[in-house]
């Protein structure tokens, strides 16, 4: 597990460091996402299924990355990884992304080191339920070409209804009247999260994926695990 607060050596050439070039870069890359594709049914399918989430401490522009690979069919921990560095671009809504993703991009370099691919990414966050259709799960997925999902606990700029109440239950998370995600109900009576599509996976595939990973809470297990695992690796880095 890295320590050292070093600059993540996986940064993108030409990194955006303002706001206007970030969102050039989102505008660009988003007529890449995939918006459908084949995934190994959940539960089924041989593979690894890695969750990504990130931790940070902001006095010091710390920012800690955590990937976590578990077996596509039992849930099982089967690797896992973890970059630490400095924050390479200032928060601002809708941009979250460029925050995020040179540490993860990071820990899925050393968890793949390790032997364990991704089949499948869940990111903590959003993929084409964004102001630009252009999440962290989408940017993710289309910087790496892997399959991506995004999983976020809180709506962001869309409006939905409740669905209903049992597990399994979803209602369109929508933005005028496109339809970019779902908000899924992964527990009886717990609130839902809100699953879109982020690169090479359909909106039916991803809620599915994401029921069968909220076995026995509300968030799937990849998250659980990822955060848990991030922050563990940001308070290593304190003196």
């Amino acid at each position: 597990m890295t320590s050292a607060v070093d600059p993540p050596s996986d940064t993108p050439r030409d990194w955006p460091t303002t706001e206007a070039e970030a969102i050039a870069v989102q505008e660009r890359l988003r007529a890449s996402v995939v918006a459908e594709g084949e995934v190994p049914e959940p539960g089924k399918g041989a593979g690894a299924v890695v969750g990504v989430d990130v931790a940070y401490d902001d006095e010091r522009g710390v920012v800690a990355a955590a990937a976590v690979a578990l077996d596509a069919r039992s849930l099982a921990v089967v690797g896992e990884a973890t970059a630490v560095g400095r924050v390479a671009f200032p928060y601002i809504p809708g941009l979250l992304a460029f925050r995020e993703i040179p540490a993860v991009l990071d820990a899925l370099g050393a968890l793949d080191r390790l032997g364990h691919r991704p089949d499948l990414v869940i990111c903590d966050g959003y993929g084409l339920a964004h102001p630009r259709r252009f999440g962290l799960a989408s940017h993710l997925g289309v910087l790496t070409g892997l399959p991506a999902i995004g999983v976020a606990k809180n709506p962001f700029t869309v409006r939905h209804d409740a669905p209903g109440p049992r597990r399994g239950d979803w209602s369109p998370l929508l933005d005028g009247d496109e339809e970019v995600g779902r908000a899924l109900r992964t527990q009886d009576g717990v609130k839902p999260v809100f699953v879109s599509v982020g690169h090479r996976v359909g909106i039916a595939d991803a809620c599915a994926y994401t029921l069968h990973l909220a076995r026995d809470y509300r968030q799937p297990e990849t998250t659980r695990r990822a955060d848990a695992l991030c922050r563990r690796a940001l308070a290593g880095t304190r003196p």
